[in-house]
């Protein structure tokens, strides 16, 4: 009997393009007659079913995934039950099993007549409800598949892979920091490009994360730890291709992820152990990956990451201390005041996720990259830098936090910048006398962070003594809230005392860390610190402003505005910016002779950069469009410094005019 006189809508050469001559005479043979009826003997089944039309196409496709894929036998299912809720199911045509996982969907198929849309939509079901990552749609005449990337996007695909393909073998468009580039692009022009990283991850929590029994800060950070790395070596030509990609089954996905995480982990040491493993299940860190691999992370100024950083670490541990990251225009703003260069030493001593020593890293990079005639693209922060900007990472920039996921967060981004090296310590600032302590019981420790405490140490004022340094620059956003109690921390602070000698039965953090802050600082040095607005106003704080005016000239006092912090806190801020009394005239960056009267500067931000829910204020032009810069970053509504020229002169402008007219030698 011939397959012709069952498909008779068809011709021969139709069935055979489709699905290949061998297929065609294997059902061919296993074709009968019971009770005039037609039968063919399934293949799966090993018994003779009716012959009806859709039986026969699926009878020809497991021929072909059987004879021309080379699919197991057992790897093949027919009628797979497929459960929607408690009470829904319906049945698939033909399963392929994962050759991984003999009882989970690798491949539906199915093999209905009727519309492609209508067999997409209930295969696109289908996979939703069993992760299986291919699904195909034939009719007879035509078959398509598709690449499940997540629950809800379907890739066509050119071809079902054979067993011993992986769907990037067919798949396979290679991707590269320019592919990305392209998505950014047309997710843009489709209106899509104002969601951000951070908006992707609570959909990913609500979505995936919630229900996997892991640390949600671990994972991501995991996975966005791996694809920088995989984007900054595949654009420096380290690899052809980006290998960040959902295009394999998931237990392939788990291995390829695993072993670009491990080579991260290499490359950048120090911010996970050498035995951490991805503990993201393969289903959902394919929905993972799916989510996260069209986003490319790295740009200019890497805000992308860094907003997502400052959600994960907020929500496991930052709010609870009364810290909470400095919004990056408020850094800006510092960095510019402060004006860092090449030759000096820069420390932040309550480092968060590093915001105040990237973006100090930028600026002088931006004053080497100048000097050497090199622009600034919009992969600035990803692309190969001159000597000079490595050298100035691992040598001159030095960051310490006491919570540890934060300081991993701060190594990783000064990690990028530093080529692989990074000064970030994870140490209690305020409890320096037992640095030396914790540092020799704590082998684990000085593996981690010994380079940097080495470099560290030889910025000491004194040999062997971890309480006064050298650093040229200090910016710091300390914790606002909490008291410290405990007399072994407050006894080695002037303000750990009363005015009578006694010991103070508590004080406020910020207020040690003023004066810890100062110790750091060589004479001459400059400082711009986060403060509560009550610190400059309150009546029972006369005494810290008499410390800090004995020790410093007060350069500035900006005043941010009350949405600064939101939606954390509505703590009114200032930001106080002095620097260290020097008389000695031949340093003429650092002379601050001491005087007993002088002008400050004194500003307060006018215009808000955040609204009452603490979301993000977008500056706009002339004409009423939503503002970006020459890098395509949006720019933030605020009057602290002109953004590209794009805005109007701020806050940081005047001072600049005030510093000169002062003859400040930094400036």
């Amino acid at each position: 009997m011939l397959i012709t006189q069952l498909l008779d809508d068809l011709n021969r050469d139709a069935i055979i393009d489709l699905f290949g001559l061998s297929a065609v005479m294997e059902v061919e043979a296993a074709l009968s007659e019971k009770s005039g009826k037609p039968y063919v003997q399934c293949l799966v089944r090993k018994k003779d079913v009716q012959a009806k039309r859709e039986e026969l196409v699926r009878q020809l496709w497991l021929h072909r995934l059987a004879g021309e894929y080379k699919y197991p036998v057992s790897r093949l299912s027919v009628e797979y039950p497929i459960t929607f809720g408690r009470d829904s199911s319906k049945r698939a045509d033909i399963v392929v099993y994962d050759a991984d996982r003999p009882t989970v969907p690798y491949l539906i198929v199915e093999v209905k007549q009727g519309k492609l849309k209508d067999g997409k939509e209930q295969l696109r079901s289908y996979t939703h409800a069993t992760g299986a990552p291919l699904a195909m749609w034939c009719n007879g005449v035509q078959s398509i598949t598709w690449h499940r990337k997540n629950p809800n996007y379907f890739v066509e695909i050119p071809d079902v892979p054979n067993a011993t393909q992986t769907i990037d073998d067919i798949a396979g468009q290679p991707w590269t920091v320019d592919t990305l580039i392209e998505i950014e692009k047309k997710r843009e022009a489709e209106g899509k490009g104002a969601r951000s990283l951070k908006q992707l991850i609570e959909d990913m929590e609500d979505e995936v994360l919630a229900n996997a029994g892991v640390d949600v800060f671990e994972e991501v950070f995991k996975l966005i730890f791996t694809k920088l790395y995989d984007e900054m070596y595949c654009f420096r030509g380290r690899h052809k291709y980006l290998r960040f990609r959902n295009s394999n089954t998931a237990a392939q996905l788990k291995a390829n992820i695993q072993g670009l995480f491990d080579d991260a982990r290499k490359q950048w040491p120090g911010v996970f152990a050498d035995d951490e493993k991805i503990k993201l299940g393969p289903e959902h860190l394919q929905v993972c990956v799916g989510s996260l691999e069209e986003w490319k992370l790295f740009n200019s100024n890497l805000d992308v990451v860094d907003e997502a950083f400052e959600y994960l670490v907020n929500k496991s541990s930052k709010g609870e201390k009364g810290q909470y990251f400095t919004p990056r225009w408020v850094i800006d703003m510092c960095v510019k005041m402060m004006n860092p260069h090449e030759s000096e030493t820069v420390i932040d001593t309550a480092a968060g996720s590093a915001g105040f020593t990237v973006h100090a890293i930028f600026h002088v990079w931006k004053q080497i990259l100048e000097d050497e005639g090199i622009p600034v693209s919009h992969l600035f922060t990803m692309e190969a830098k001159p000597q000079r900007c490595t050298d100035y990472v691992q040598d001159k920039v030095f960051a310490i936090d006491f919570d540890e996921k934060s300081v991993r967060v701060a190594r990783c981004l000064n990690l990028i910048a530093g080529d692989g090296q990074t000064n970030v310590l994870h140490m209690n600032t305020l409890d320096w006398p037992k640095w030396d302590e914790r540092i020799k019981q704590d082998e684990d420790w000085q593996e981690t962070y010994g380079p940097g405490w080495t470099k560290l140490k030889k910025l000491r004022a004194v040999k062997n003594d971890n309480r006064v340094f050298q650093f040229d620059v200090l910016m710091a956003n300390p914790p606002f809230a909490g008291d410290i109690k405990q007399s072994d921390m407050l006894s080695p602070y002037e303000l750990g005392h009363k005015a009578n000698g006694k010991l103070e039965s508590k004080v406020g953090r910020d207020l040690l860390f003023i004066e810890r802050n100062l110790d750091f600082l060589r004479p001459g040095g400059r400082m711009a610190v986060v403060l509560p607005q009550g610190r400059f106003n309150n009546s029972s704080d006369k005494r810290v402003r008499e410390f800090i005016a004995e020790r410093c000239r007060i350069l500035a006092v900006v005043g941010l505005h009350p949405s600064t912090f939101k939606p954390h806190t509505g703590t009114k801020t200032s930001v106080l910016f002095v620097q260290k009394w020097n008389d000695d005239a031949t340093e003429t960056r650092y002379h601050c002779p001491k005087v007993d009267d002088y002008p400050i500067f004194f500003a307060t931000q006018k215009l808000e950069s955040k609204d009452t829910s603490g979301e993000k204020i977008i500056a706009k032009d002339a004409d009423g469009n939503l503002l970006r810069d020459s890098h395509g970053h949006w720019v933030i509504q605020h009057d602290l410094f002109n953004h590209e020229g794009l805005t109007q002169d701020g806050i940081a402008e005047a001072f600049a005019e005030f510093a000169a007219k002062e003859q400040l030698g930094f400036f």
